[in-house]
């Protein structure tokens, strides 16, 4: 964490809040950074899997109170609050026609307002130090959204609108931020994403085949660790990035979506998809 620790004058490990904690990426990071020098508040709402390295805490991110307690908690136990990390997140599978508005609200739920309730709990206290450290998890999605995948990959667009906007709003107070952009990763997350079940989809074989074509590249992908790296390498740097891409397509899609035209970027898509 570098300056906000200095700035605080105190020798002891910096203090984060990571929400998503229970599994995949976010239980990686938890533990990362717990074995690498900071006190970690892991919230999810169901406790992890296995014994960890770090505090666990109740937290449903999605509800406002519940968090503004999980922070006040941690200002009460810790003093202080050096970073966020939120990564809590959840994935559908389906077209825009098909996924319901109940589901697809439950995705805008989790991932962007499940981001913006702990960003909004921590800042006045952030403000007030001076300093501070906010990381969103988001994704290559929303640069270049999936088919089928088009509720997350617009969940993924709004954290990255949130996470540039921020930048230059917390910035006089000493506060960095930081988004960091996994592509195909390889965790239960994909599992538990929602696929749509048995019911036939009017978009018949293509769906299928991008279904397919989507579930092989994630048995391919490497682990979550990768992405706890980056994490950790933006809470560490003395002047953090605003983007980190993490992962398998990390360099390919930001270069076709800033030098590429449009048209190019879409037929690329629905080649690697076989849409």
């Amino acid at each position: 964490m570098g300056g906000s620790v200095d700035r605080a004058g105190r020798g002891d490990p910096p203090t984060v809040l990571l929400t998503g904690a229970s599994s995949g990426i976010g239980a990686a990071t938890a533990s990362y950074l717990a074995t690498h020098g900071f006190r970690v508040f892991g919230a999810s709402r169901r406790p992890p899997a296995e014994a960890s390295p770090f505090t666990w805490l109740t937290i449903d991110v999605r509800d406002e109170a519940s968090v503004a307690a999980a922070v006040a908690r941690i200002l009460e136990t810790a003093g202080r609050i050096d970073a966020l990390v939120c990564n809590a997140g959840i994935g559908i599978f389906g077209s825009i026609e098909e996924v319901s508005t109940a589901r697809a609200r439950e995705q805008f739920e989790t991932n962007v307002f499940g981001t913006l309730h702990p960003v909004r709990a921590v800042l006045p206290a952030m403000r007030a130090r001076g300093a501070g450290r906010i990381v969103l998890v988001g994704s290559l999605a929303a640069r270049a959204p999936i088919p089928f995948q088009g509720h997350y990959s617009a969940t993924k667009a709004a954290v990255a609108a949130l996470a540039w906007a921020l930048r230059v709003e917390a910035a006089p107070y000493g506060i960095w931020v930081s988004l960091v952009e996994p592509g195909d990763i390889r965790t239960g997350f994909n599992e538990a994403t929602d696929w749509g079940g048995a019911a036939p989809s009017v978009y018949g074989e293509r769906q299928r085949r991008c279904e397919d074509v989507i579930r092989k590249s994630l048995l391919e992908a490497p682990g979550p660790e990768l992405v706890a790296r980056a994490v950790h390498r933006a809470l560490t740097a003395r002047r953090p990035r605003l983007r980190y891409a993490v992962g398998p397509s990390s360099w390919l899609v930001p270069f076709v979506r800033r030098l590429m035209p449009d048209a190019v970027g879409l037929r690329l898509l629905r080649r690697h998809f076989k849409v």
